[in-house]
């Protein structure tokens, strides 16, 4: 084992220009396993983002990956020149990970099977703070500790290249090295079972069964998706617009509680109301609530679809906020809490901030049992398939960035429109982007006029049919 940092250096890099002149040359046994790779961060980077790769070898992975601007680093001269030819799309810089400079800001920056690798891991997360902006995702994949065994004995067998010593570090090292520099995890989560090509099997032990306990802890690889961990920021030029969307059908007896404990926040609060074919005069109310409250920013829209999801999207195109959030018009989540949320957002503390029903002790008529009881079931099955904790699928009061909106819809066809309510469709798109999903706990409350519009049995079918598009096209991909 070298003693500097500088022979461990130099040792590394004539090993990997070594390797990049054998490619080609014999059974490339690592080739499934690098292809699941690929398909693995294929559904975690969007198409056409700026992404980074810091040990890019010959930029198979990135080239993958589709950027509008893809930069790899790699400190072997032999892979850059092979990288160059074989991807000329690409922008490769010749450099050690710790000293490449850049000016950019990238969406994503990828460190695939290379913190094993390094000298000092704790000093490249640090460098790359310099490259990442609020919204960049730091992307990991790591060999697990477990196969260390295994690993060396197929290279013993010659049927993996031989490498040298390695950190063989665990997810909770990662992590802590992470902490030590601003970032936050967001997720983590294993894959592989099987890292060869073998026909139907493969695909069952790779996509399903690793997923599963106890399997996944005989997983090959780890992944961890990170973001900059939010820091105490100066005053901003302009605070933030708020707007409140509320979809309001047959709620006629609320609209002037809206107007009275709706509080402004930011540079203002703007009320859009998205009225949805009352049977009652709700518009009308609104209408008359309107102009009893000029000082009140205020759009009233009339839904010509179906559903609350439908009304949802109508009012955030409409909105002209920074922010949004949905609040229900039956008032059942208290209009007083909503600055909870936009302190949050607005903090960096959540990039989507969902609120949480089942905290505080409900009030007795606000929620029945068998709604209690999905709403517990859904809660559970929902952070197991999103690898994040999410203990409240359907309240009504969810809140997020403008821009960060504009993300999921434009990839709201990745789900399908199944999603009568707006939730999932607003929290799958949310893990979709790797966003940093906050719970924010509230106090729900008896509705006070009107009757739900829930139906629960034939809306609880869909809920299941939900979660398995969930489970299908973010846990078993």
């Amino acid at each position: 084992m070298p003693s500097s940092k500088a022979d461990y250096t130099e040792q590394r890099r004539c090993y990997w220009d070594a390797v990049a002149a054998q490619l080609g040359q014999g059974a490339d046994w690592g080739r499934a396993y690098h292809n699941r790779v690929a398909e693995i961060f294929r559904g975690l980077v969007l198409p056409r983002q700026k992404v980074i790769e810091i040990g890019c070898a010959t930029g198979d992975l990135l080239a993958a990956l589709e950027p509008s601007f893809g930069v790899g680093v790699d400190f072997s001269e032999e892979m850059i020149r092979r990288g160059t030819a074989k991807h000329p799309e690409l922008h490769f810089i010749h450099s050690d990970a710790y000293e490449f400079e850049t000016d950019e800001k990238f969406d994503a920056i990828i460190l695939s099977d290379l913190v094993n690798d390094l000298w000092d891991v704790q000093a490249l997360f640090g460098k790359l703070g310099s490259i990442s902006a609020p919204g960049t995702r730091l992307i990991i994949n790591t060999y697990s500790r477990l196969w260390e065994l295994p690993l060396a004995v197929t290279r013993r067998l010659n049927l993996a290249r031989p490498i040298l010593n390695q950190n063989w570090l665990t997810v909770e090292d990662i992590t802590n090295f992470l902490y030590l520099e601003h970032f936050e995890v967001v997720r983590h989560w294993s894959e592989i079972l099987c890292p060869l090509d073998i026909p139907l099997l493969g695909k069952l032990l790779n996509r399903f069964v690793v997923k599963i306990w106890p399997f996944r802890h005989l997983a090959l690889t780890n992944f961890i998706v990170a973001r900059p961990a939010p820091r105490p920021a100066s005053a901003p030029e302009r605070l933030p617009l708020v707007s409140v969307v509320i979809p309001a059908r047959n709620e006629e007896g609320n609209i002037e509680g809206i107007f009275e404990r709706v509080p402004e926040m930011g540079s203002g609060s703007e009320l859009v109301f998205v009225e949805g074919h009352s049977q009652d005069n709700t518009y009308t109310a609104i209408e008359q609530a309107i102009e009893r409250h000029p000082q009140r920013r205020c759009k009233l829209l009339r839904q010509p679809g179906e559903g609350k999801g439908d009304a949802v999207r109508l009012g955030f195109e409409e909105a002209a906020g920074d922010i949004l959030m949905i609040l229900d018009a039956d008032l059942t989540v208290p209009p007083e809490d909503l600055p909870r949320f936009y302190q949050a957002l607005v903090e960096g503390k959540g990039e989507f901030v969902n609120g949480v029903r089942l905290v505080y002790p409900l009030e007795e008529q606000s929620m029945r049992f068998l709604n209690l009881a999905a709403n517990k079931f859904f809660s559970i099955a929902f952070s197991w398939l999103l690898g994040q904790p999410i203990r409240d699928t359907l309240c009504g009061t969810k809140v997020l960035w403008k821009d960060q909106y504009g993300l999921i819809r434009d990839n709201r066809s990745y789900f399908g429109e199944l999603d009568p309510f707006g939730d999932f469709d607003l929290i799958l798109g949310a893990a979709k982007l790797n966003l940093k999903i906050l719970d924010m706990p509230i106090r729900y409350t008896e509705r006070r006029y009107g009757s739900t519009n829930i139906r629960r049995w034939r809306h609880g079918l869909l809920l299941l049919r939900m979660a398995l598009v969930a489970a299908m096209r973010i846990k078993f991909v």
